[in-house]
């Protein structure tokens, strides 16, 4: 590597993020980034350790080694052509990821772990300011059609891979815009959608065809669909959100996290909200469930000014350092606080939601506290504390508990694809039950990373590249 000892000179240093004061005022992006030299020390700190678990952790497999070298010699372009090998949309990951490539890091062992996602953020950022991306030399055109139903970055990796295969693509999208959980679910705080259309400008110079207000199954025929392409490619997201089983019928001011985070990206994004706005302006907020999503409302509620904002979780706060049974270089299961959470956010545990007080309008939650157990079959389990009951006032509770599965009204009740036991699109190697018919991401895995969703797409467009070539050159 580029420094031998340079993991042992040299400490980890993570960009300056705006102060809290200044950036719940804006909805914009709040970290700041290193400097080239400092990025080269960083870069520096990379060992040569023979096995690269950073490799391994990473879902993308991005060749986290080679492009370190690089920055450390100053040989950017090339660090970019490494990086894009593997990684369709490093912008995206650069923000977004939860960077299990750290994790995994043996540089971790024994001090802080590798800056890698500064690293890839830094690369793909020099790359767009010094004009190397570019949309790919044109490849002779197989004649194959096919549709990507879904804008999200499963279906955007797919759809990107399949036109470097020479193949014609064309994606649908339910929106009027692009991008999936990246446009719509995501913060601007945390993604910018200008970087979004940064990309999509480059992919729809390649000759990729995107369709807008096209939801299939519902205003545009599924069997159009299948009567014009030769094959059709599923990458929705799993967007039936997990309810709560206490909803009161006609009770306002509980709604999924969804509905909320749209809605506020609607706002941001100059666009119209057409359903019954959701605020958080001077409530008190509780937001049920302690993952990314929930995150996501606690940030976006402190920016609309709520008076409040309370984070619940019924799992019990995890350890500060790995368990047992988490060892390196598994992803740990270990405490964090989001930057969302940094800014002014209460956070409860091993908290029962008993009831959602109020008629017509919420105005408390009756909870209770839990002690979680090992049963007799070595299950965690979990039993209220008796006499734990208390109220958290409530004028907004959004529901942040992850997704079920995706919605089978319209495209899967119609095309009468199989789904497997958790309600998700039975597939095997991305082949799913009709012939013709390939998915990924979230629709075919459940929830999941980004990352993972690039990673899906990649994978099915190899595959259904295989399949009509009978080989492919797709990675």
């Amino acid at each position: 590597m580029g420094k031998d000892t340079g993991f042992i000179e040299f400490s980890r240093e993570n960009p300056k993020k705006q102060p809290v004061e200044e950036r719940v005022q804006h909805s914009k992006e709040f970290e700041g980034a290193l400097s080239t030299r400092r990025l080269t020390t960083q870069a520096a700190r990379c060992m040569d350790c023979g096995v690269p678990f950073c490799n391994w952790g990473c879902p993308v497999k991005n060749l986290i080694p080679e492009f370190n070298e690089y920055i450390y010699r100053d040989q950017w372009r090339n660090a970019y052509g490494t990086l894009q090998s593997t990684n369709n949309f490093p912008e995206f990951t650069g923000r977004v990821c939860p960077a299990p490539c750290e994790s995994a890091c043996c540089a971790g062992l024994v001090d802080e772990p590798v800056a890698i996602k500064q690293i890839e953020l830094a690369i793909i950022e020099r790359a767009f300011q010094e004009g190397w991306v570019k949309p790919n030399t044109p490849v002779p055109s197989t004649g194959v059609r096919i549709a990507i139903i879904g804008s999200g970055p499963a279906g955007l990796a797919a759809a990107h891979q399949l036109n470097l295969a020479g193949h014609e693509v064309t994606v649908f999208e339910k929106n009027e815009v692009l991008g999936g959980l990246l446009r719509l679910g995501i913060p601007d705080f945390k993604l910018e959608k200008h970087i979004i259309e940064r990309r999509l400008t480059i992919l729809k110079q390649q000759g990729i065809e995107f369709r807008t207000n096209c939801n299939v199954g519902v205003n545009f025929p599924v069997e159009q669909v299948l009567e014009d392409f030769d094959y059709v490619c599923l990458t929705g997201g799993s967007e039936t959100p997990r309810d709560i089983n206490i909803r009161k019928p006609g009770q306002e001011g509980v709604h999924f996290a969804m509905e909320f985070l749209t809605q506020q990206n609607r706002r941001v994004g100059g666009r119209p909200v057409e359903a019954k706005e959701i605020l958080a302006t001077g409530k008190h907020v509780v937001v049920i469930g302690g993952g990314d999503t929930g995150s996501d409302c606690v940030g976006t509620s402190i920016r609309q000014k709520a008076l409040s904002v309370t984070q619940i979780e019924i799992l019990p706060e995890p350890p500060k350092n790995r368990a047992s049974d988490n060892p390196w270089p598994e992803y740990p299961r270990i405490a964090r606080i989001s930057s969302s959470q940094e800014e002014g956010c209460k956070r409860l545990y091993s908290i029962a939601t008993k009831e959602l007080v109020g008629d017509k309008q919420v105005k408390a939650l009756r909870c209770a506290e839990l002690e979680w157990f090992k049963d007799e079959q070595g299950r965690w389990a979990s039993k209220e504390k008796p006499g734990s009951e208390f109220e958290l006032p409530a004028d907004l509770v959004l529901l942040a508990m992850g997704f079920l599965y995706p919605v089978k009204e319209g495209l899967l009740t119609q095309l009468g694809v199989e789904l497997d036991d958790r309600g998700n699109v039975k597939t095997k190697n991305h082949r799913t039950s009709l012939k013709k018919v390939y998915a990924a991401g979230d629709m075919a895995t459940g929830q999941s990373l980004v990352v993972r969703a690039i990673d899906s797409g990649r994978s099915m467009a190899h595959e259904l590249d295989r399949d009509i070539k009978g080989y492919s050159h797709l990675s």
